[in-house]
């Protein structure tokens, strides 16, 4: 997690370089005042721009004073809890850490005990599910990496635990750990969660699908490729493998192709992690790969998009597919869920 933190006092700054002991590199600091900064640099601009940058670029921000301050200068950013970072608002003596926003989905609770654990200060945590004791859908999700496919559905299952309602659970993959014991296994009924790969899979009367985010593409592709053409050439295969979209984990690729707009604007496309593997790397994996005697003259690789698709540990589904260009592979990682 990277994370963004801000001052506005002597002893808001203190905390900060506890912070830092903490987080280490992980976390970038600054602060806003004429006091004693103990060394922290200030800002060095408006604090809204600052708050702007740091919503698009990292994923937590921690703001060591009052409340009040943060949630002025997040309020023109503020979007949804799928995409905003987590925010936390600690006082300027550390005594309170009390996630604002993205408690569960961008991590701010958790992040909050932990801050507190090592502070020795108290963590106010406000959402119902924790508060309850109930099972949180939106952190199991995000813990094994599901996409959630209705978020007012997701509302609805905590508000059914809460109120101790039927909530049924269902899943196409094996478990580790207990169901917990306010869901109901079920393959129907009036409410109820399933996990599985097709989005049309609806065993409840309302049913909140949950997708598991298990698909690695492995691309190559001439230089300068245009972004949209290979927006469109991966979207084609997906539909003609009948992949959806949200199953799409991470793009992958190899490491001198590491600036290369088509492949970069493709994991944002999907919001997919992006990794890119050197040719040691993926001369190191084991298997039968396709191979090109041209594509090894430039890389060091006979295969690049298959040997990247299966660098992650994942298993090649769809071996390589080549258009003007540009070419695919398709790599499943295995899919175990964790009840915590």
């Amino acid at each position: 997690m990277k994370i963004a933190a801000i001052a506005y006092s002597s002893d808001g700054c203190k905390v900060l370089l506890r912070l830092k002991e903490i987080f280490g590199d992980d976390i970038d600091v600054c602060c806003k005042t004429s006091s004693d900064t103990h060394g922290i640099e200030d800002v060095g601009m408006n604090v809204t721009l600052w708050t702007e940058q740091v919503f698009k670029n990292y994923d937590a921000l921690i703001s060591v004073g009052a409340i009040g301050i943060v949630v002025r200068h997040i309020s023109h950013f503020v979007k949804n809890k799928c995409v905003d970072p987590a925010v936390i608002a600690i006082d300027d003596l550390g005594r309170y850490v009390i996630p604002i926003l993205s408690g569960h989905i961008g991590g701010a609770n958790e992040l909050a005990k932990r801050i507190s654990s090592e502070l020795g200060s108290t963590a106010i945590i406000t959402t119902s599910t924790d508060i309850h004791n109930r099972f949180a859908v939106d952190v199991f999700a995000k813990k094994n990496h599901l996409f959630i496919t209705s978020m007012s559905k997701a509302k609805d299952v905590s508000a059914r635990l809460i109120d101790g309602r039927f909530v049924g659970f269902s899943s196409d993959f094996p478990i580790e750990g207990d169901i917990p014991s306010e869901l109901t296994p079920s393959d129907g009924g009036e409410f109820g969660i399933k996990v599985t790969e097709s989005i049309d899979d609806r065993p409840f009367d309302e049913t909140l699908v949950l997708i598991p985010k298990d698909i690695i593409i492995g691309v190559g592709c001439k230089r300068d490729t245009n972004p949209k053409v290979m927006e469109s050439f991966v979207k084609d295969v997906l539909r003609r493998e009948n992949i959806s979209e949200h199953r799409i984990k991470r793009v992958a690729s190899i490491d001198i192709k590491k600036d290369e707009d088509a492949i970069i604007e493709l994991s944002e496309r999907y919001g997919a992690d992006l990794s890119f593997y050197n040719d040691v790397e993926l001369n190191s994996i084991d298997g039968t790969f396709s191979s090109s005697e041209f594509v090894k003259r430039i890389t060091d690789v006979d295969c690049v998009c298959e040997r990247s698709a299966v660098c992650g540990g994942g298993e090649l589904i769809m071996r390589k597919y080549a258009s003007d260009g540009m070419t695919i592979a398709l790599a499943k990682e295995p899919v175990v869920l964790r009840l915590m």
